[in-house]
């Protein structure tokens, strides 16, 4: 499959097998995420943002996100995709302590501005949004109302974190490689009141030719998805809290201790200044433990492979230590010990 053509007004012949797959795979994605339509086609998350603001909005509107510098997706922000389209950026008032939207200021804004879109979630993703709280004010406004799942999509497919499309979203849309377990690629769910306007839409404007070795792969994740994620989903939060818990007791700065820390995959390190950053995320690397420049870290993988709680507690001994200044190299041999553990992928 990863050299065929389809298409929906049937100009190539033989395509029999993969429109059975999309077909497939689409009714699964409406299965487990309990949306009337399902698209598989973007190739990527951000393309599936890009068919998001070219449908729902027109130029002069205006697009309401987290802004980049509270952990939003730089490709919504001010250097993202909506200006090429001429879409004017606005950003959710922000409680940075509490890592999420403050709904009191939210309100007011989307009653005075009235964008015409309005996207919930963001790349640092440690709580739920306030979809319910802010949806009606939304409705009010005529907003479209999005959620972009990206960074919890997994999360969301096995009945945790929160459920977008049961508390005011019409469209769920992201990529299918982070909590996700799926193949790189991107996705897009929602209900009947979008659907002309987004998926018969799409093509052949912003998706022609998809890529249906991927799509066969997304559809196989799906059905692990569907068959395993309320027993995968669960697990990876309780990692990410046991994590966080265990690295804010051994001294590393831990955001929101005060609020739990996390209610999703990730764990966020509130290191300050740029140069401390860089020397820890790159003494890290030198002792085999890979993260971002956030920090953020995540336990979707090492759940996966089978880790548990305990688990955790192992991890975060091995960041401490290099947090507190021990030689990389040593710590390198016990990350590597830890991690040959564990060589079966779970969840499957």
């Amino acid at each position: 499959m990863g050299h065929r053509y389809t298409a929906w007004d049937g100009f190539y012949k033989g395509t029999r097998f993969i429109d059975k797959l999309e077909t497939l795979g689409e009714k699964l994605a409406c299965e487990v995420y309990g949306s009337d339509w399902a698209s598989l086609r973007p190739l990527s998350g951000h393309i599936a943002d890009m068919i998001m603001i070219s449908t729902l909005t027109k130029p002069g509107g205006s697009i309401l996100t987290v802004n980049p510098s509270n952990g939003g997706y730089d490709g919504l922000g001010n250097r993202g995709y909506p200006p090429f389209v001429n879409v004017r950026n606005l950003f959710f008032p922000y409680d940075s302590e509490r890592m999420n939207i403050d709904v009191e200021k939210a309100q007011t804004l989307i009653e005075d501005e009235k964008p015409s879109l309005v996207v919930f979630g963001q790349s640092y993703f440690l709580f739920p949004h306030p979809v319910k709280e802010l949806s009606e004010a939304c409705r009010a406004a005529e907003s479209q109302v999005a959620f972009d799942a990206s960074h919890v999509l997994g999360l969301i497919g096995g009945g945790e974190f929160q459920r977008p499309l049961d508390e005011g979203v019409d469209l769920m849309l992201g990529s299918t490689h982070k909590s996700f377990f799926g193949p790189q690629g991107g996705i897009i769910l929602g209900t009947d009141r979008l659907k002309s306007r987004v998926k018969d839409q799409q093509f052949p404007g912003l998706v022609d030719n998809a890529h249906w070795n991927r799509i066969a792969a997304l559809t196989w994740a799906l059905d692990e998805v569907r068959r395993r994620g309320t027993k995968y989903a669960p697990q990876v939060i309780a990692n990410a809290k046991a994590l966080a818990k265990a690295l804010h007791e051994g001294g590393l700065p831990v955001k929101c201790a005060d609020y739990g820390f996390t209610e999703s995959h990730q764990v966020f390190l509130d290191i300050n200044g740029e140069e401390n950053v860089n020397r820890f995320s790159e003494k890290l690397e030198e002792a085999n433990m890979i993260v971002d420049h956030g920090i953020r870290l995540g336990t979707n993988e090492s759940t996966r492979r089978g880790m548990k709680t305990r688990d955790m507690e192992r991890v975060a001994e091995l960041i401490i230590r290099v947090y507190k200044g021990e030689d990389p190299s040593s710590v390198r041999r016990a990350a590597t010990k830890l991690r040959k553990e564990f060589k079966t992928i779970e969840y499957t």
